[in-house]
């Protein structure tokens, strides 16, 4: 029996990493996004539009078994645009989820929903559902999306996974991602996980990867079935020329980092 997926913002940074990742004989990604897709898989289809449009939403989830959703603004930028797009257009496919019966929706949330949180706070390890402590106008969208996501589970039984998004790149992007770095590998096993049997309910789980630098808790992420393989330490070396490895640091004592510091509202 195949199955068909949904993600939006396939064509974003994400969506692009994943694509070929997620791809199964038995299979079908759906992919949305106001950006073209050319580059078709056979076991792709592709529905342009932005999350914006309720229309274009509703056909894109109509008749799809889960919805992945990365679509949206992914830093920071106005308070008008944030709402518009990570609010009003994650409520749009929350609410398209119900129209059209789909009761899975993995959703990508972020680690700047609770980015204030520090590593002293912690005592070692930071919880994945620790409560939110965002650290601006795009983070307050990602700890308000994970508010939908648990009222639509509560109202209508949408099993939902939020997944507390770390650095999801082919590599670390700076040292920082020492800690919070995610593998497109991971990234896919963390998917793969969400969208198990063994993910119903409602959940939130940070999404990083093995890494021996960590301080964000893996606890639950096991119990959906997420283990991680790989582990940013194989970077160590060339980060750590250049900085040294100290929680004095504010990069690396808050779970934001220098989001932490940016002017709210301005874009990145």
């Amino acid at each position: 029996m195949t199955t068909t997926v949904l993600i939006t913002g396939a064509a974003g940074n994400m969506g692009r990493m994943l694509r070929p990742l997620l791809r199964r004989s038995d299979r079908t990604l759906r992919l949305f996004d106001i950006a073209g897709i050319t580059d078709l898989d056979p076991t792709e289809e592709y529905i342009q539009g932005s999350v914006t449009d309720r229309a274009a939403v509703a056909r894109a989830v109509e008749g799809v078994d889960a919805i992945v959703h990365l679509g949206g603004l992914s830093t920071e930028d106005s308070w008008e645009n944030i709402l518009a797009v990570n609010v009003d257009g994650t409520q749009a496919i929350f609410d398209a989820a119900v129209t059209h019966g789909v009761t899975r929706v993995v959703y990508a949330s972020s680690n700047h929903a609770v980015g204030f949180w520090t590593h002293d706070e912690s005592d070692g390890m930071l919880a994945g559902d620790v409560a939110p402590r965002p650290d601006g106008f795009y983070g307050w969208s990602k700890a308000a999306g994970e508010a939908l996501a648990r009222l639509y589970h509560d109202r209508f039984g949408i099993d939902v996974v939020n997944l507390r998004i770390g650095s999801s790149f082919d590599r670390p992007p700076n040292y920082r991602g020492l800690a919070s770095w995610m593998s497109p590998a991971d990234t896919a096993r963390l998917i793969e996980a969400s969208l198990s049997d063994s993910a119903k309910g409602f959940h939130i789980v940070w999404g990083i990867s093995a890494n021996t630098r960590a301080w964000w808790s893996g606890a639950e992420g096991e119990t959906i079935g997420y283990v991680p393989q790989d582990n940013s330490e194989i970077f160590a070396d060339e980060f750590l020329r250049d900085h040294e490895w100290t929680f004095d640091d504010p990069i690396l004592q808050r779970a934001g980092g220098a989001f932490c510091d940016h002017p709210l509202g301005q874009r990145m």
